[in-house]
């Protein structure tokens, strides 16, 4: 297999240039983590990490409340301290569920300070940092956040009988950690611009496609280098436009595996890849969907 360049860096002109666009409509513009543990009942069977720089933890606590724990009446506990997850945490739990990707920027994002200055994009506009006493020199360097006891974590629990529920840019996390990786089915690809595509059916025959049909959404179409069978593969994403996407040179069309679902030893997983607008998340179909992959992967169908 070609060797897959981990957690590739993301342009920060092309993402400021939708920032205003995507934050005043949906609430996605990066802002520090406000959150750890919510408080939930103490038996909640789910345990959910959700919430990175490029995708705010409030929108998908939002999503997460209406969709699973008013909508099917299940206990979610919800955090974004990526620490928490461990072998500890999760033998309290039935399911996982991750929406994030693989990345943290332990000194903040972007290159600040030194003696010429910081100059930040707002919105289009540049604006220079003011600061007495000077900032500190930093790159804003990204690094994974996932450990090798945290991905061996997730495969035990999975394979001893655990589901797992992957969202969106959780790819991410498979490009830096092998077992994660093998748990999830896949490594991150890149993506486009935001852009409408079809989530078009593949498959029909699974209990988690029970009502679902095509159905449209305007978000981020990820593209992924899958790793598992493709019986598994129940919908694909389409951009029908004729867009296509490159990562690294390699041509990777137009169509991308956008919901997955299979056996893992004793336990159960499924991926499903819109989630960067909170307007995709509350697409009706992709609702229902969500919906059915819950009672799926906690056996209640």
């Amino acid at each position: 297999m070609k060797k897959i360049p981990l957690l590739p860096k993301k342009g920060i002109s092309r993402r400021s240039a939708i920032w205003s666009i995507a934050g005043l409509t949906t609430g996605v513009i990066a802002t520090p983590m406000a959150f750890a543990l919510e408080k939930a009942p103490e038996k909640a069977p789910i345990f959910a990490l959700i919430g990175d720089h490029y995708h705010n933890s409030e929108y998908i606590r939002t999503m997460l409340n209406r969709d699973i724990i008013n909508g099917l009446g299940i206990p979610v506990k919800m955090t974004d301290d990526y620490t928490s997850l461990n072998a500890e945490t999760l033998k309290n739990y039935k399911m996982l569920i991750v929406h994030r990707d693989g990345r943290i920027f332990p000194n903040g994002f972007g290159p600040i300070g030194g003696e010429k200055g910081t100059v930040v994009e707002v919105a289009g506009e540049k604006i220079s940092v003011v600061s007495e006493p000077s900032l500190k020199p930093s790159t804003g360097q990204m690094t994974a956040w996932m450990q090798p006891h945290q991905g061996k974590a997730v495969r035990d629990f999975v394979q001893n009988g655990g589901s797992a529920l992957f969202f969106h840019n959780v790819t991410d996390v498979g490009s830096s950690n092998k077992d994660f990786r093998d748990v999830l089915g896949c490594a991150y690809a890149g993506h486009p611009a935001i852009r409408p595509f079809k989530v078009k059916v593949k498959r029909s025959d699974h209990p988690i496609m029970e009502g679902i049909t095509d159905f449209i959404v305007t978000d981020e179409q990820h593209f992924m280098y899958y790793d598992k069978d493709p019986k598994h593969i129940l919908m694909e994403s389409v951009n029908e436009d004729g867009l296509r996407h490159s990562n690294n040179g390699q041509d990777m069309g137009t169509t991308a595996p956008a919901v997955w679902a299979y056996e893992y030893g004793k336990g159960r997983i499924c991926y499903l890849e819109p989630g960067h607008l909170l307007t995709a998340h509350w697409n009706p179909m992709y609702q229902k969907l969500k919906q059915n992959a819950v009672r799926w992967l906690l056996r209640q169908s």
